[in-house]
């Protein structure tokens, strides 16, 4: 069995392990600083055993699957001691400042930035879940980086996920993902934030929320740790998003106000072109 070492084990880290254990010839060996995580990653069979950092060296896979922010520094490390056949990558939704960091790295070559666009409201590795990547995308930013070798050997673990692979730049990866993902999460918490204060009756919160409240406010379940560092890192993107968001608010606010019956019939309709591009993907899936 192939040594597999995942660092952060947490709900993309440990559903990683469990799938790769399930369908790879993987024995799957966890890190992680908080001894907590490691007991229940150790007590839910997401990991086999518990490793010191300084024993990955001889690993065949290290998967980096830590908050975004300390993406650069952990993958630089572990870049340092890795054999030259050893497979990296790491997992997190901000890639342009983690391509930066390694770019001139003697090992740039064994390292995949990716990020697998799947998840739930959920953290930790009791969160960890069979398939949770079937048919999702996977984009990988700038592949022509990574040996040949190497990047065949990622592809094929992905495929082994049922997985399907996009390529990227880093840069046009970031301004994407802020608007249909890192905003979604910022407007799920804020709406959250609006109800709290508006409506103290917790009860009545609870016993009039639609499945439409429930599913728009279901991000704001996630855990701040993981997303704080999401916005700071794609900062630029995120702010360029919600300015654009904060605008449409606004206008939207305005045509209530001014009772503008065609300007909102309008707006609502134009908006459910959405519908067609969302149609269009799962019928792709």
């Amino acid at each position: 069995m192939e040594k597999l070492v995942v660092i952060g084990l947490g709900l993309i880290g440990g559903s990683l392990a469990l799938d790769l254990k399930k369908r790879g010839n993987y024995k799957v060996y966890g890190v992680d600083q908080n001894p907590e995580h490691v007991k229940a990653a150790l007590k839910f069979g997401v990991i086999d055993e518990e490793i010191n950092f300084s024993e990955i060296a001889d690993a065949a896979v290290v998967i980096i699957a830590v908050p975004v922010n300390i993406i650069p520094k952990i993958t630089k490390q572990v870049l340092d001691i890795i054999s030259d056949k050893t497979l990296v990558f790491d997992v997190g939704s901000v890639k342009n400042e983690i391509c930066k960091a390694v770019e001139n790295h003697k090992n740039r070559k064994n390292f995949v930035a990716a990020h697998p666009l799947a998840g739930t409201e959920f953290s930790g590795p009791e969160a960890a879940i069979l398939n949770l990547f079937d048919h999702k995308v996977n984009i990988i930013c700038e592949a022509d980086k990574t040996d040949w070798k190497i990047l065949d050997k990622a592809i094929s673990l992905f495929k082994l996920l049922d997985m399907r692979i996009k390529m990227m730049q880093p840069v046009e990866h970031d301004r994407h993902i802020a608007y249909v993902s890192h905003l979604s999460h910022i407007s799920s918490f804020m709406l959250g934030k609006t109800v709290l204060q508006i409506e103290k009756n917790e009860q009545a919160i609870f016993d009039m929320a639609s499945t439409g409240f429930a599913s728009t406010v279901r991000l704001a379940k996630s855990n701040a740790n993981t997303w704080a560092p999401i916005f700071l890192e794609n900062k630029e993107n995120v702010i360029r998003s919600l300015d654009e968001y904060i605008k449409n608010l606004t206008e939207f606010k305005s045509l209530i106000e001014h009772a503008d019956d065609d300007g909102l019939r309008v707006t609502m309709n134009d908006t459910n072109y959405i519908k067609s591009i969302l149609n269009g993907i799962q019928e792709n899936d």
